[in-house]
C-alpha cells in the first residue's frame, strides 16, 4: 500500500534524489578519470600509481577500465535520460564489485594498508545503489 503524499514524504524523496545526484556524480568523475587512466594509458605510466598493474595482463587493465567507464556512464545517463533507470542500480552494484576485486588484489599481494580507498569506493557505490533503489 503505497504512503499517502504529505510535505514529509515529498520533502524526504527531494532529499534522497538531491543526495543521489551528489554522490552518483562525484563517483562517476572518480571513475571517468580512474577508468580513462586505466583505457589510455600504457603500463609504465600506471605503475606508479597502481602497483598491481605489473601483475596483471594488460588487456585486464584495459577492461577494468572499460568497466569503470561504463559503469560511471551507468550511473549517471539512464536516470538522467529516464531510460531504464534501474540500470543506475545495476552500475553502481557492477562499480562495488570492482572494489571487491581491489580489496582482494591488495590483500593477497599483502597490501593491506591500501586497501583504504577501495573500501571508501566500496561504501560509495553501495550507497548509489540504495539511494537508487529509494527515489529511481
Amino acid at each position: 500500500m503505497m504512503r499517502p503524499l504529505t510535505p514529509g514524504t515529498v520533502a524526504q524523496g527531494v532529499t534522497v534524489n538531491v543526495a543521489f545526484w551528489i554522490v552518483a556524480v562525484l563517483l562517476a568523475v572518480f571513475y571517468l578519470y580512474a577508468g580513462g587512466k586505466k583505457v589510455a594509458q600504457s603500463r609504465e605510466r600506471l605503475q606508479p600509481m597502481m602497483g598491481w598493474v605489473d601483475r596483471v595482463p594488460m588487456p585486464l587493465v584495459r577492461f577494468i577500465g572499460t568497466a569503470e567507464v561504463l559503469g560511471a556512464a551507468g550511473m549517471i545517463l539512464p536516470p538522467l535520460t529516464g531510460i531504464a533507470p534501474w540500470l543506475a542500480i545495476a552500475a553502481a552494484i557492477g562499480l562495488a564489485l570492482i572494489q571487491v576485486g581491489g580489496i582482494v588484489v591488495h590483500v593477497s599481494r599483502g597490501e593491506t594498508r591500501q586497501t583504504g580507498l577501495n573500501i571508501v569506493l566500496l561504501a560509495t557505490a553501495v550507497a548509489v545503489a540504495w539511494l537508487g533503489t529509494t527515489w529511481l
